[in-house]
């Protein structure tokens, strides 16, 4: 019913394949090699996926694209990681919006700008702007969870936490460090059933 093609080297990929993993929903996975031109990228992803990017969901046939598009699909789906009520999957929807804007673009900028600029387009102010944004972006994640919630939500795992984790677990590539509420947070969610690094998900192939 359900396969998903990505990339372990994207977060944007990571984001729906937790999801999938810590949800325990079966699903087949196909890594796509993002080495590749666009239009030498393999069938069927490149006619069903709209921009040609993971990731890509395909779900009882049909093609869903763009990683928060799809995870707000499966936890209406789901009903469950934040789709239980209207409410709460507004609340969700919230913080995927946060994350498109702040530090999903933050975060994977300052990662590429280090870990895969060969040609050296980040070098000079780009790459100290986006550091700049991620050390705002974490500064307001970390107060958010100030109160002691356990989640981004409340005490129970959602889309929210999938999505706004999706670059984190490679600080290392990006050169940054987390304040202790992040850290934990994200301690948290390493600790659930079925978490794994990106790297380690099966079909990882890392660059």
């Amino acid at each position: 019913m359900i396969q998903l093609f990505g990339n372990c080297e994207s977060g944007h990929s990571y984001k729906v394949k937790l999801l999938l993993e810590l949800a325990g929903v079966p699903h087949g996975y196909e890594e796509i090699d993002l080495r590749l031109a666009r239009a030498d990228r393999p069938e069927p992803f490149r006619s069903l996926a709209r921009y040609c990017e993971v990731p890509l969901l395909v779900h009882d046939g049909k093609p869903y694209v763009q990683s928060n598009a799809i995870l707000l699909h499966l936890a209406e789906h789901l009903q469950d990681w934040g789709g239980e009520t209207k409410e709460r999957l507004e609340r969700c929807r919230e913080w995927l919006f946060w994350e498109a804007n702040r530090i999903g673009f933050s975060m994977a900028h300052l990662r590429y700008g280090q870990k895969f600029d060969d040609e050296g387009a980040y070098a000079g102010t780009v790459l100290p702007w986006f550091r700049k944004r991620f050390d705002a972006d974490i500064v307001r994640l970390d107060e958010e969870l100030s109160d002691g919630r356990q989640f981004l939500l409340d005490d129970t795992p959602s889309i929210a936490d999938c999505s706004i984790c999706g670059y984190l677990y490679w600080p290392e590539q990006a050169s940054v460090e987390y304040p202790p509420r992040v850290q934990a947070w994200l301690d948290r969610i390493a600790a659930l059933p079925g978490w794994r690094h990106p790297y380690h998900m099966p079909g990882a192939d890392p660059w």
